[in-house]
């Protein structure tokens, strides 16, 4: 079935990028069982061979989806069938919001990247929470990614969040405070030190009465010294981890944020920025995504210290193929070495040969 994606993509690829992306959520929300075609199977004597043992939640698998690609959670019976380790949903705002007028969604397929200026258009938490509530996750992670109204003025932003936080804690594995899409107006200033402590501090009570792992998403736009003092407050108010990084801004390509490979550097920067001051840190996770979109991409990530990834561009482009060459990486390099799991590769990191080194 490889080359049934490539198939499809080229058809796709005729149309509008939004509308098509619709009506293909809407299909696999209503026929979830598309995915045997990819033959995405973790037989029960493998169940640990690709866990990754993480602070938050642990994956089945050490790749997961990405925010933004099943922004209602209508899906996610199908994106649960695939290897993917966890699925997240969003981003999800208080109230239902239209986004930001169309066009809004661009390709540029000779870089493997798309352009958003979307703006978090979605059904609202309420729609969203009920989707959520008639789906089955069959055993995989979820997460849920949180964004506030384009309404809410920002020194009230901290009550969106609340109102998410509160809706979401007892049916996710997972929550994520977004204030790093390009793509609301003010939202990125939420991840400056005193906006971003107002949030967290306000989330502290709420945290302790309804514990949820809770993580931050930041922009790969961001310097070496805004990422220290995001690491600090991530480490004040305990933090289950930090996802990096969403879209970036390319002034030269036009409005919104830029994914894929165009990305790719920006976010692999601050990853490291991030990864190099968590070492410190053994109980803060980092979730790499932004630009990935192979085995040595995850290989590299590895490298530099993290353990789970997402995906999203890079799933429009190859489809679900992409992560069977990723487990067919991770399966040359286990066999190779002589190591089970995962797990215990990524304990002897050092010692194992790079696959990518002549």
């Amino acid at each position: 079935m490889k080359l049934l994606y490539p198939l499809f993509k080229k058809i796709a690829f005729s149309f509008d990028p939004e509308v098509i992306h619709e009506y293909s959520i809407r299909v696999l929300s209503d026929y979830p069982l598309l995915s045997e075609l990819f033959d995405q199977k973790v037989s029960v004597s493998e169940n640990d061979k690709y866990k990754v043992s993480l602070n938050g939640p642990s994956w089945s698998f050490p790749v997961g989806l990405a925010a933004g690609l099943d922004k209602n959670a209508l899906a996610l019976d199908f994106f649960s069938r695939l290897y993917f380790g966890a699925i997240e949903v969003g981003t999800v705002t208080p109230k239902p919001q239209d986004g930001n007028p169309k066009p809004r969604l661009f390709r540029y397929p000779e870089t493997e990247s798309l352009r958003n200026k979307m703006g978090f258009n979605n059904g609202g938490a309420e729609k969203v929470l009920s989707h959520l509530l008639s789906s089955t996750k069959n055993n995989k992670v979820l997460g849920v990614n949180l964004g506030k109204n384009k309404i809410t003025p920002i020194d009230k932003a901290w009550e969106d969040y609340n109102i998410l936080y509160r809706n979401f804690s007892k049916i996710s594995d997972y929550l994520v405070i977004n204030v790093s899409s390009p793509n609301t107006p003010g939202l990125r200033g939420l991840q400056e030190s005193d906006a971003l402590e107002e949030i967290l501090s306000s989330l502290g009570q709420i945290r302790s009465e309804d514990p949820c792992p809770l993580y931050l998403k930041i922009s790969p736009d961001i310097d070496k010294t805004h990422a220290s003092a995001i690491i600090n407050l991530a480490k004040k108010y305990s933090l289950t981890g930090i996802i990096a990084t969403n879209t970036t801004i390319m002034k030269e390509k036009g409005e919104g944020g830029i994914s894929g490979k165009l990305c790719l550097e920006k976010s692999r920067n601050v990853r490291k920025w991030i990864l190099d001051e968590a070492r410190e840190c053994p109980d803060l996770d980092v979730i790499g995504v932004g630009g990935i979109s192979s085995f040595k991409d995850l290989w590299d990530f590895w490298l530099a210290g993290g353990k789970a990834v997402q995906i999203y561009t890079a799933f429009i482009y190859q489809g679900p193929n992409i992560l069977n060459q990723i487990k067919d990486g991770i399966d040359d390099v286990l066999t190779s070495n002589g190591i089970k799991s995962v797990n215990e590769l990524l304990e002897n990191l050092e010692k194992v040969k790079n696959p990518f080194k002549k």
